[in-house]
This record gives structure tokens, sequence and C-alpha cells, in this order.
């Protein structure tokens, strides 16, 4: 195999992601799992659950990366990597544990993975290895020996995931009504985070007012923005805001929202709005909820023409990024010098998260970072 494809030292790719309802009878149990050791009655569960029940009850996210998983295999078969993928979620089947158990039965060793959140935070990235550092002390438990696991970067300012960002505003801004477009402002909206995550947010060098969470997104925001003015000849205004809020309401988080954010800009006599996803990976409940169904009520309500770009989900070029950030840190782990792909101000990302990096607000032990227990 030639050396550029080689993916030793692992041999296999984990595709980990959060996870969601597939019927009515699940939005409660799986809520319970999101939330468990926050003490909330499975009434309020019930009432927070309305916006799965609007859907049937299923949440879009366990297809989309079923699709995902479909594609990458059919790249990686493409492209003569002869690596298994498999998935686990963090909330719902198909369950981290149960996949990692199945990995170690089938004699994995070594373990790239894949995390469906593309940003530095503690949601988006500590969580998801102390939830892989469970799952690894659990198989150690009943007697296994689990394999080692190493997170990919974040890949948030990857050409294969910003271009087709880009390429989706601009299609948005076309579909938009002729009077309206030229003037049109750009919402580049992110899942809103307490505002000591995100403070708190990548390496300690990061910290301080919105930390790496909040630069990187900004940064995604700007190259996409220029891509747009480049392609159209057009300076169309942008702001970062935010979405999806949860939690106590004492608790300052990331603002403005969304729907004050349309409110706002159509006080000030924008024409029209683009909803730019920048935070989400895939049409799930979020984007589908929060921006499809509530913002786009409340631009409706106020009589303000909006579009909603598209997300990357499987389209090829991400999925050609994902393959490029395995074959890069396999190098690199080989001790090959190797160039990362990385567009805009801030430069590829860590391979291994530091200590002190989002940290919990409880620690916890985090498998694949400088602080792991596990070698």
């Amino acid at each position: 195999m030639p050396e550029q494809l080689t993916t030793s030292p692992y041999d296999a790719l984990l595709l980990l992601s959060f996870g969601g309802p597939e019927g009515p009878d699940d939005v409660v149990p799986f809520l319970a799992n999101v939330t468990r050791g926050r003490g909330i009655p499975e009434e309020r569960l019930k009432e927070v659950g309305q916006h799965y029940f609007l859907f049937g009850g299923v949440s879009p996210i366990n297809e989309q990366n079923r699709v995902l998983l479909r594609a990458l295999r059919a790249d990686f078969a493409e492209n003569g990597l002869e690596l298994p993928v498999y998935w686990g979620n963090r909330n719902w089947a198909p369950y981290l544990t149960d996949t990692l158990r199945e990995m170690t039965k089938d004699g994995r060793r070594r373990v790239a993975v894949l995390a469906t959140s593309a940003y530095a935070s503690y949601s988006g990235c500590r969580q998801y290895r102390e939830n892989l550092a469970e799952a690894l002390a659990t198989l150690s438990d009943e007697g296994l020996q689990p394999p080692r696991v190493d997170k990919l970067r974040h890949y948030f300012n990857h050409p294969g995931f910003v271009r087709p960002m880009a390429e989706g505003v601009l299609a948005s801004l076309a579909d938009l009504p002729e009077d309206v477009r030229a003037g049109a402002h750009l919402a580049f909206t992110t899942h809103s985070v307490p505002l000591a995550a995100a403070d708190t947010s990548g390496p300690v060098d990061d910290h301080g007012e919105g930390g790496a969470y909040v630069a990187q997104h900004l940064d995604v925001a700007r190259l996409i923005a220029d891509t747009v003015r480049e392609e159209t000849g057009i300076e169309h205004p942008w702001q970062l805001v935010y979405q999806s809020r949860s939690g106590a309401p004492h608790i300052p988080w990331l603002e403005p929202d969304i729907c004050d954010h349309l409110q706002a800009v159509r006080d000030a006599g924008a024409p029209a709005v683009v909803m730019v996803p920048i935070g989400f990976v895939s049409d799930h409940m979020e984007v589908l909820y929060d921006l499809d169904t509530e913002a786009t009520a409340k631009a409706a309500e106020l009589g303000l023409p909006v579009r909603r770009s598209a997300t990357v989900g499987a389209e090829r070029r991400f999925v050609a990024a994902v393959r490029d950030l395995l074959l890069e840190r396999a190098a690199t782990e080989r001790g090959r010098d190797v160039e990362r792909c990385a567009l805009g101000s801030l430069g590829p990302s860590h391979d291994l998260c530091p200590v002190g990096c989002c940290p919990a607000r409880t620690p916890r032990p985090a498998a694949a970072g400088a602080d792991s227990p596990y070698a």
C-alpha cells in the first residue's frame, strides 16, 4: 500500500455521535440519558420532548449518521483504505460502550475516533472524551483489554467542512427574491453554551472571553462571508448568533438568540436573512426545530424573508476531509511530517487535548488527551 494511504497504526475508525430517539417511546428514556444525574422529573422530560414529538418522536441524527457511515465506508473502499468503520453514540443505541465492546472482540487494538462536533468546548469535545474513558473502564471491569483510542483533531477550519457550507450560503442567497438578495444579512448560528464553559474552552492559553469556542466560530464565519463576497462582489453584513439554549435561566449563556437577532435585524431594516448553521455537522433536531420551525416562524411573523443554508452532512468533500484527517493523524503517529489542511487565521488544531483544555465543573477521567489514564 502506498505510504500516503497507510492507516497504520490504526486498525479501525469510530464514528462517535450524540444519538437520538427513533420513535415516540424512545423520547423520554433518551432525554433521561442526556440529563442523567440532574434529577429532572419525568414530567419535565415530557415537556422538553415536545420538540421530538412534533416529528413523530424521531430525531434525524441517527439516520444521518447511517448515511455518513455508508459514505465513509464507500470512500475508504474507493481510495484503497482497508479500514473498518464503526459507529457508537453517547446517549442512544448503538451505545458507545456496546460498540467498543464489539470492536474489542473483533480484535481492534488502536482506534481513531471522529466526533460529530467540529469545535472545542466541554460538551463538544471533553464530554465525548469522558464518555470514552467511562466506556473503556467498563470494558476493563468486564475483564476485556480495550483498545487505545485517539480522537481526531477539531476540523472546524478544514476546507472539506468550510467550503461546502460556503456554497450552501451562495445557494440560499440565490434562492431569495432578487429585490432583497443584495441586502440580505448572514446569521451564523451555533449552539449556545454557558458563558463559563465558553470562556474556558480550548487550551488554557485560549481561555478568556468566549474562549476557543467563540474564536473558532468567528473564524469560520469570516471565511464564509469572505467567500460570499469574492463570489458575488457583495459585502453582506453578518453576525455570530446562538440557538438551542437549555438549563437554568439564572445562568448566563452566549447571546444573542437567533429569534431575538431576527427581530433586531428586521428593526434595523434588513430586507432578508440567511441562517447559516456553522455549529452543526448535520440537520439534526436542533436545526430542524430551532431554525426550520421556530426561527422560520419568527421570521414569518416579522414579514422577513429567510432561508436556511445546508449543513455538510455526508457531502463528498466532508467525507474526503475525514479520510484526510485520519491519514494525517496516522502519519503523525508514525513519526512523519505532514501538511495539515486548515483555512483561516487559527491554523490546524492540536492532536492531543492538553491538560486544562475545556475543563469540567467536576473533574472526571477523559480518554484521548494529555491527562488520559489510558495510554
